[in-house]
């Protein structure tokens, strides 16, 4: 089974207080969610950015923690300056953005501390970024978290039921 096509759900991440098990790591499959919280689909992002997936297929979180994980065995690409978003590239090829809130960029890394640094090699469940989400949530329309899978093939789709997410061909 390939990468991203086992099936994953908000129960496999961990809040900011713990630090994932090698079990936790393990039950997720091949792919650890970023953040926990609940799972929708990316169409339900209220920016057409994502939502009409000007950038790619992928879902969004609505975070109940504060602490974004590496989904993924693979490198930090790329840690935006403002550090509201992070590109990453799996092991196996597939690139991803985890863009963190709606208009976050303006805040200028205020909330926002990096954890990790562009092209660190990181393993699923690495800390990636800590995101004070008390602090932005009044400065932002919203904290929803977009996952965009930006390399899926044409006929690849995401596809979000029951708080869960699968690639499917």
């Amino acid at each position: 089974m390939g990468l991203f096509k086992k099936l994953f759900n908000k129960n496999e991440a961990n809040t900011n207080q713990h630090e994932p098990s090698k079990e936790d790591i393990a039950a997720a499959g091949e792919f650890y969610m970023p953040l926990q919280g609940k799972v929708v689909p990316i169409t339900e992002v209220p920016d057409p950015v994502f939502s009409q997936k000007m950038m790619g297929d992928g879902f969004a979180i609505i975070p109940e923690n504060d602490i974004v994980r590496s989904p993924v065995n693979g490198e930090v690409t790329n840690i935006f300056p403002t550090k509201h978003a992070i590109s990453l590239k799996s092991d196996d090829g597939r690139e991803l953005l985890i863009h963190v809130g709606l208009e976050t960029v303006s805040l200028k890394g205020e909330g926002f501390t990096a954890l990790a640094k562009d092209g660190a090699k990181v393993k699923k469940g690495d800390q990636l970024l800590k995101v004070d989400f008390d602090q932005i949530a009044d400065k932002v329309p919203s904290t929803i978290t977009a996952v965009v899978f930006t390399n899926l093939k044409d006929a690849e789709k995401v596809v979000v039921q029951d708080n869960k997410v699968t690639i499917q061909s």
